[in-house]
Formats: structure tokens, sequence, C-alpha cells
């Protein structure tokens, strides 16, 4: 999707397509110039750079590639391969922005580097002892989605291509030891899981919308990390083909997830077996005693809810593309957010959810204002100038 010559809602929510990169090149550096034209403050902003534009450096290792900032401080970055061919095309790394700013930054090539532990902020994995969970997280949430064996699991059966939540207070990466355990439904001190997704599209789960009705596909038959941290996790999930109004449609879901955000990027690739017209559906699980509200200018839907099991409070949202959104509506069980799919037949939008407990945004008026501003980045991203 474009908008002007600005790429809208590519991997990364705030970043800056390649005719917009103020790439200088010399004596085997590469100098960035990155300039926040929004008068907000804007943290944990990714910012990619080409394989290409870090041709200069005469590394095609990006693993050995580093970034500093102004003052000379080394900022932590990832080499990303977004194909799946086992190299690297993508370098990122992330900055705050004040309002307004414009910032520097140099990259030069050296050792290879090699990440702690600690240093990781998102993280994702296959879970097949879990009957094929998909479980990604950064430093504010964890989320899931069902595989195919968790169709005839002979415990808890369930056919549903949700999205499930997992409540985070800690920055540090939980999935594997949550899972180890396996006493994750009540608060360990580090959150849990107090959501139940059930058949509904839980926290940005979607669909294809004809007829008056949303079109859902079953569970995920396999799945293909892309990256895996420490600053971005991007996966792709394929699903067996399914029924909208008559005509089949195969779908592969890709999701990335950045550090420092509460919002997932959902990009559903669709192949339908005839040609129509897509209408995807982005969902939010309704729940009773919620209170949602709608900004058709910039494209979301956000909602305050009670959890179960007397957990708190939570904000979800959905984002989608202004110039796409056909309108908001909503099913039995699901609000939805309505967009026209391109003619790359890729629906993109984001998703994403806090929990009260974290202690991330005050209230529900605080949750709005962050979806907001979110929503103002997609449209105007951080911009490198040639």
């Amino acid at each position: 999707m474009t908008r002007g010559n600005r790429t809208f809602f590519k991997e990364g929510d705030k970043i800056m397509p390649k005719e917009n990169a103020d790439v200088s090149k010399s004596g085997g550096t590469v100098t960035i110039t990155a300039v926040n034209k929004l008068q907000i403050e804007r943290l944990n902003q990714t910012i990619e750079i080409s394989a290409e534009d870090l041709a200069e450096l005469d590394e095609k290792d990006l693993t050995k590639v580093h970034v500093k900032d102004e003052t000379g401080k080394e900022v932590l970055c990832q080499a990303v391969d977004t194909d799946g061919d086992y190299a690297a095309d993508q370098l990122i790394f992330q900055a705050d922005f004040a309002s307004g700013q414009t910032r520097t930054f140099t990259v030069t090539a050296g050792g290879k580097r090699v990440y702690t532990k600690e240093q990781f902020r998102a993280y994702g994995r296959f879970v097949r002892e879990r009957c094929d969970d998909f479980c990604w997280e950064n430093d504010r949430i964890a989320l899931r989605i069902y595989g195919k064996t968790l169709e005839t699991c002979v415990l808890y059966p369930l056919t549903s291509s949700t999205v499930d939540i997992w409540s985070k207070r800690t920055t540090r990466m939980v999935i594997n030891d949550w899972y180890m355990v396996d006493n994750y439904h009540g608060d360990t001190g580090e959150g849990g899981d107090f959501y139940s997704a059930g058949l509904s599209r839980g926290c940005g789960g979607n669909g294809l919308w004809a007829a008056d009705k949303l079109w859902v596909s079953k569970n995920f038959v396999s799945s293909r990390p892309l990256a895996n941290g420490p600053i971005r996790v991007i996966f792709e999930l394929t699903y067996e083909p399914f029924e909208v109004n008559g005509v089949m449609v195969s779908e592969v879901k890709r999701i990335s997830l950045d550090a420092g955000h509460n919002l997932t990027h959902f990009q559903s690739i669709y192949k339908p077996e005839n040609q129509m017209e897509l209408i995807n559906g982005a969902g939010l699980k309704k729940v009773e005693g919620e209170r949602f509200d709608v900004n058709e200018e910039r494209g979301w839907l956000a909602k305050w809810e009670p959890m179960e099991m007397n957990a708190g409070m939570q904000g979800l949202a959905a984002i989608v593309d202004a110039n796409l959104f056909e309108k908001q509506t909503e099913d039995q069980l699901n609000l939805l957010m309505l967009a026209r799919v391109p003619d790359d037949k890729t629906a993109s939008y984001w998703a994403g959810f806090f929990w009260d407990k974290s202690g991330q945004f005050a209230d529900y008026e605080a949750w709005k204002k962050y979806v907001d501003q979110f929503a103002q980045g997609l449209i105007s991203p951080i911009e490198i100038i040639i």
C-alpha cells in the first residue's frame, strides 16, 4: 500500500522507504539522518536500512555491521532476513525521538555481533509440545496463535485462527519459562494467561467479509520463522484454503512485532481461486462491560474491558489503513474493522493490547492516546531524506 512516495504498512511501523533514505557513504562508513516530522515524542522507533544501502561498507555479512549514535554510543542492531533465503537483506535498529527531532547515526563494519540473553526484547517460537502453538512476545506483551494439532487435542480441542493474549508485567522474555513450568493461568508475579479467545477473533484475528458475514480459516498447518530478535520477531503461518461465500481462498499470514511496542503487525496474503473483491475484517473479541471508540480518519478502534479471573482491566486496539477503511461493524463474537484488500491481495493491519497491572499506561485515555499516535506514525514514518 502506498501513500504518495511513502510505503505504508510495511515491516516495522515507523520505517523509511528506500527512496526517502538519506544515506551518505564515505570512507567505509554510512551516515544516516533520521527526521521525526510529527510534533510528538516517539520512542522505540525502528529504522530499516537495506543491504544495498550498506554496500559501501564492503561487508556482506550484516551481523558484522555496527551502528553508533551522535554521541558515539553503540546502538543495538539486528540483521534481518525478510525473504527466508538465509541471507540477511536488512539492518534494523531503534532510536527515540523528541518532537520534531532530527538525529544522525553512523554505520561501520567490524567484528561479528554476539548478543546476550538480556539484550533480547523480542522473541518467538513454535511450541510443538503445546499442540502446535506459535507464541511471540516483546518487552511489553505476549501472544499466541493455534496450530493444527489443537483441533484434535484430547484434553482441550479447539478449531480457531484466533489470537490469544498473555499479559505481562515484566520486560523479560517469559515464553520458554511459562511453557516449561506449565502454570501460567494464574499470576506468577510476572503476569499470566487470563484471556479466553475461543472461537472469537481474540486480539487481532481476522477473516474475509462477504454476504454480511465474516469467513475465517481454521488453525495454521505450518510455520516459518524469519527473524527472532533481539529487536524484531517475524514469522509466517500457512493455512488450508477456506471458503468465502462459495469461493476457496488460501492464506499465508506474516506476523511481526518490534521491541517497545504494544501492537503487532499482521499481513494476510490471500489467493482466491476466482477473481473477487476482498474485504478484510480485523477483529477484537466482544466482552460484556466493554466500551470502545472508533477514529475513522486514522483507521483505529480502541476498547477497554474487564478481564477474566478478576485480573483487572485491559485495553485492546486494531488499526487499518484509513485510505482502505470501509466501516466498523460487528458480528456475534467480535468488533470488526473492515478494510478493502489492495490489488496485491495482501491485507495489512495492526492489533494489540495492554494490561492495567503492567504499569505501561495509566488508564483508557492514555491507551487511546497511544493508539492514536501510533496511527499517526504509520501515516508519517520517521523520515530519512536524501
